[in-house]
């Protein structure tokens, strides 16, 4: 069993947003819908002013809400035990959303709508068939391998921290493009990791930890703000 965390080093983050890029071409996620995502903010008055960058994920909580308060047995959101992650399982998943409305992050999108119709007109097969391809236009069929590759309306969605590059060994694909290296993914129970090293080496803070949900991902050191004067 491994206890999968998340340490952002805010330090060496750009603010850049190619995790969340990285994060939608990996995952398939549609349009206006974010598996990751970010905070900023902005302080001061123009001309001087301060910005600051934090990215967001699922938290994958030890005490996850969610899990909670999904009504169907077995669950169609659940805590994997072989990898600690929040998981879910659209063919149970009855559209009721609880698990959205109680997630105190935000992070948990519901399908009221068909996912990527534009995927699936006649011109997209029409491209497929003139280069001799086999998979529709910008769909990673990787995704497939643990999950639906595009979720179906009526269920929700979220970040699964890539648990079908996990399983071939590989990290979250937004770890895999972060340029500045400013995100590490790794095995928290294994003294010899990244995550447990950097955590050791410094303080670390939560997301809402007031909310007693014990998230896995781990912000450390302080953006560098962008000034101007």
């Amino acid at each position: 069993m491994a206890n999968y965390v998340m340490v952002v080093d805010l330090h060496d983050c750009t603010g850049c947003g190619a995790c969340m890029i990285a994060c939608k071409n990996e995952n398939n996620v549609q349009e206006g819908t974010f598996w990751c995502s970010n905070e900023k903010e902005i302080t001061g008055e123009f001309p001087n002013i301060e910005y600051s960058y934090k990215p967001t994920f699922c938290n994958h909580c030890d005490n996850a809400p969610c899990v909670e308060a999904c009504p169907v047995d077995p669950k169609a959101i659940f805590k994997d035990s072989e990898s600690n992650l929040v998981l879910m399982d659209a063919d149970r998943c009855i559209g009721c959303r609880n698990c959205e409305n109680e997630c105190p992050y935000g992070v948990i999108s519901y399908n009221a709508e068909e996912a990527h119709p534009f995927w699936r007109d006649e011109k997209g097969q029409e491209m497929v068939e003139d280069v001799g391809g086999n998979v529709i236009p910008y769909y990673n069929p990787n995704r497939a391998r643990t999950w639906d590759g595009i979720r179906r309306e009526e269920v929700v969605e979220k970040c699964t921290f890539c648990d079908h590059r996990l399983a071939e060994g590989l990290n979250p694909y937004c770890v895999e493009s972060c340029p500045a290296q400013a995100l590490n993914f790794g095995d928290l129970d294994d003294t010899s990791s990244e995550v447990y090293q950097l955590l050791e080496e410094y303080e670390a803070t939560r997301l809402k930890e007031d909310q007693g949900t014990e998230p896995n991902v781990y912000y450390i050191r302080e953006f560098s703000k962008l000034e101007k004067q």
